[in-house]
């Protein structure tokens, strides 16, 4: 819980918004601040980096620019047949058609999210807690994962359980262990790590600043 909110918001305006925050992005910033309360200092540091890296610091779940244009999922392939399909995921190996869902699944939400065995999982995730009736939600609406609540709680769970790469923040957050640069294998392997690091340690002392 924040004990001077004005300190935690002041400190990251200066560091990471050139000294200007929009309504909008304080609004965001408070709802991934709900989402993450229940997670340490360090883990919430490198979640709110995360959202700060992921949205181009809109600080609000955002679909991804250019639509997954240049990657795998991002397109469609015609097969011999004239169908349209497009793989499931990295490894390439299985295919799902047009006709079946007719959908490409591309970034979206706080970690940007991607690749249809994942939309897949975070639905049947969320839906195993109770948060949704439908576990193919995200596949047959993949917009719902920019929904504000939906987002924050497919990177909770999913930063937590390791959805995304099988690595999760138990790995590099426990006791004294903090280790935000390799923490970015959670999301996306090493992309980024060490600039992601360093967001996540201004996001580190504005909170410790807020306690």
């Amino acid at each position: 819980m924040m004990n001077n909110e004005q300190k935690f918001f002041t400190h990251i305006k200066s560091k990471l918004f050139n000294g200007k925050l929009t309504q909008s992005q304080v609004d965001g910033i408070n709802a991934v601040l709900d989402a993450i309360s229940p997670f340490s200092i360090p883990e919430q540091a490198y979640m709110l980096a995360t959202v700060y890296h992921e949205t181009a610091k809109t600080m609000k779940p955002i679909s991804e620019y250019g639509k997954g244009k240049g990657y795998a999922y991002g397109h469609w392939t015609v097969n011999s047949k004239n169908k349209r399909y497009c793989v499931k995921n990295s490894t390439k190996t299985s295919v799902y058609t047009f006709d079946e869902y007719p959908h490409l699944y591309y970034g979206r939400g706080y970690v940007q999210l991607t690749w249809f065995d994942n939309y897949l999982r975070a639905g049947r995730e969320l839906a195993k807690v109770g948060l949704i009736d439908d576990e193919k939600l995200f596949l047959k609406n993949p917009e719902m994962a920019n929904d504000e609540n939906l987002a924050a709680q497919i990177m909770c769970f999913g930063m937590a359980q390791g959805w995304f790469t099988g690595k999760k923040l138990a790995h590099y957050f426990s006791g004294s262990l903090k280790n935000y640069k390799g923490a970015r294998k959670i999301i996306n392997g090493v992309d980024k790590a060490d600039l992601i690091a360093s967001y996540a340690n201004i996001f580190e002392t504005a909170l410790r600043l807020a306690v």
